[in-house]
Parts: structure tokens; sequence; C-alpha cells
């Protein structure tokens, strides 16, 4: 039987999620919820996620931390799929979400308006399962409504102190045709990063040592995009930069600190690269 930890926050989208879901009778579930602790009322979306779960026979994991009113979309997101993912691991499932279409369209203009690089025009591209992406909020609402589904609706969503709340308010006009193209052209990108990362895996290797040669001669931006993946993206474009010069210049037996845990040591030929605990 396939497990299955499914994100419940309370929202339309997730409640429309576990309820698709708890009709496949091969699936093994668990409802997982993260309490921010950002909203005043966000004991009470617990506890209406805790009843659903009983309502669908689910076993139920939550956890409260206090991020208060002020903390970032980022930090946020960050907890909370760092909750997720613990819950994962521990039952052995994959992690389902319920992010939609629209979701997609407004983290490709969040990171356009960062100016993202073309990584950031495949978003939303990893190991999470998201069985709704290809469906539209207007087609997750009606799901709920033709169910008669309660949900919990996030105050915050209305708030422009948010960069995604904002987006959303200037994209309520976007055609449903428009929302479609530019899904086509977001699954073609994600099938191109795809294929770049496999060519990039078929020219370094998969480590942890690597050539300090082919990494001098190949161009610049060849070879940051290399480096991406021999340090798991966990570092920032200017730290690669940083990166590629002191696999350039590094003396033998120099060890070079990255940044996000990476660690590079430096022979006369190679280096290795390392995570540190």
């Amino acid at each position: 039987m396939n497990k299955l930890v499914v994100a419940v926050s309370g929202g339309v989208d997730s409640v429309v999620l576990l309820d698709m879901l708890s009709k496949m009778p091969s699936l093994n579930l668990v409802v997982a919820h993260f309490d921010h602790g950002i909203r005043d009322e966000s004991a009470e979306d617990a506890a209406f996620v805790a009843e659903l779960a009983k309502k669908y026979g689910l076993q139920f994991e939550t956890k409260r931390e206090e991020l208060g009113k002020k903390v970032s979309e980022e930090k946020a997101r960050i907890r909370r799929y760092k909750f997720l993912r613990e819950v994962a691991e521990k039952y052995g499932a994959k992690l389902i979400t319920a992010q939609h279409a629209d979701d997609a369209i407004e983290t490709i203009a969040i990171n356009i308006s960062r100016g993202t690089g073309w990584r950031g025009l495949a978003a939303m591209d990893s190991d999470i399962v998201r069985p709704l992406i290809n469906m539209t909020k207007a087609e997750i609402l009606d799901y709920a409504k033709r169910h008669r589904l309660s949900w919990h609706d996030d105050a915050t969503n209305n708030s422009e102190d948010y960069l995604r709340n904002r987006l959303r308010h200037r994209m309520a006009n976007m055609s449903e045709d428009d929302k479609r193209q530019l899904l086509g052209l977001w699954s073609e990108q994600k099938a191109l990063k795809k294929e770049i990362d496999e060519e990039v895996r078929r020219l370094i290797g998969d480590g942890p040592d690597y050539s300090r040669y082919f990494f001098t001669h190949v161009n610049e931006a060849s070879a940051i995009e290399c480096l991406r993946q021999a340090t798991w993206a966990l570092l920032t474009r200017p730290q690669l930069q940083k990166v590629l010069y002191a696999v350039k210049t590094a003396k033998p037996h120099k060890i070079y600190l990255a940044g996000a845990g990476v660690r590079l040591k430096f022979t006369s030929r190679n280096f290795t690269v390392e995570l540190i605990k």
C-alpha cells in the first residue's frame, strides 16, 4: 500500500486534495498540519484539520511554532517544509501538497520579480508530489462547492504585506487560456531542466571528487551550472562564482568553506566536495 503524507493547512486547496485522495482505497494517508503561530486563530485551523483527519479515519501529525506575525514568507515556508519532510521521513512516505496551476504561475512571477535565472522558470520541480498542479483555483473551488466541503480561509491571503498576495491580486484578471499557455511553457522548461541536469551528471560524474582542469577550461556559465550540481544546489550564484575562482586558484591542501555547510578540499589536480554535518 502506498504511504503518503498529505500537507493540509485547512484551506480549500488542501481540503479538496484530501477529499480526492481519501476516495482512493489503495492509498495509505497521513495528514500533516504545521501551525506557524502567525495568526491568532491558527489554533482553530489545527483543530479543524485534526477533525478532518478523524472524519476520514486517518493518522494525524501536527506541530506548532511561535514564528510571530512579522515572520518572512521564506522563513515560514522553510519551517513548514522542514516539519513536513520530517513527518514523511518518519513514515517512509512521499510528501503530497496541494499546489495548483495558479500557484505555479504565481511562483514563476515571484521568481521573475526577483531577477531569477532560467531555473526560476522551472519552479516547483522537486520530489514533492502535486496532484492538483493542472487544476486552476476556479476548478478547485467548483469541486469544493459541488461536494459541499468546508474549509478555513486564511486571512493573511488578503494581506498586501506578502509579495505572493500582491502578485496574485495583479494577476486576478488573467484569462484561463493565458494560464494554460504559461503552464505549457512551464512544463517545457521543466523538461529542459531535466535534460540539462542529466547532461551535467554525464559530464562531471557523481563526485565527490572533480577535475580542476575541467572547470578551468569550460566557459564560466557552464562551470557555474556544473558546480551548482556538485554542491547539491545549496549555494547562491555569487557563492558559486567564488567557488569557481577557488577551483582555479587554490593551492594544494587548501580548504575552502563555501557556505551552507559546503566545504571543498583541493589537491593539485582535483577537488573534493563535502557537506559539513
